[in-house]
């Protein structure tokens, strides 16, 4: 009796904090961002560079870091400040279910993904948008953490991919094929940075602007 006394209040804990988070929300916009990345993957001749032969369907990851960015927004930071229960290992059970709910959509929407970055490639870009949307959100809010991230990995889609040299795969890690080791670098450094400091801070509370 007592083991379901205290099992109820947590897993009715984690409800509430999947609905104030908008939760299932977050998941369908993943589920349609797979959806729709399977339909472009229909038309071959949609590039965003056709002349490093990146496709239209490398923009899914970084939707879909956007998207977990969104879904740490805060709806009201002063009755979470009241939790009796520290925030920390819920923030990363919420940005590691959706991540992985986001790259196995992106594996299964896209097979063949695209012919220049490929299937890890993507997979990579995945982690480190996911970790420049929870920087973001931590430093402008999370409904604004989108922009940065939209617009810093469209920028190094759109560099040159195809230059060689171990700096260049440094900087521009995100038009790197997959399988190249040292773009993996920066990637893995920006989840790893984003998910500490979202962990440990959560994101910028927004109250000013509601």
């Amino acid at each position: 009796m007592t083991h379901h006394s205290t099992a109820r209040p947590h897993a009715h804990g984690l409800v509430l904090y999947a609905r104030s988070r908008a939760l299932p929300g977050t998941v369908l916009a993943l589920l349609a961002v797979a959806a729709l990345t399977t339909v472009g993957a229909q038309v071959p001749e949609v590039y965003l560079d056709p002349a490093q032969r990146i496709r239209a369907e490398a923009l899914a990851p970084v939707f879909a870091a956007c998207a977990i960015g969104i879904s740490t927004y805060q709806h009201s930071p002063a009755l979470d400040a009241t939790a009796v229960r520290p925030w920390p290992p819920r923030r990363l059970a919420h940005l590691t279910v959706l991540t992985l709910i986001a790259g196995l959509a992106l594996v299964l929407a896209t097979p063949s993904a695209s012919d220049f970055i490929g299937t890890w490639g993507l997979l990579r870009n995945l982690l480190g948008g996911v970790g420049v949307a929870l920087a973001a959100a931590t430093v402008i809010g999370a409904r604004l953490s989108w922009a940065p991230t939209l617009v810093y990995l469209t920028m190094l889609y759109l560099s040159r991919g195809d230059a060689l040299g171990r700096a260049h795969a440094l900087w521009a890690w995100a038009a790197q094929p997959g399988a190249q080791p040292w773009s993996w670098i920066p990637a893995a450094t920006a989840f790893l940075v984003g998910t500490a400091l979202f962990v440990t801070r959560g994101p910028l509370p927004e109250n000013g602007r509601d």
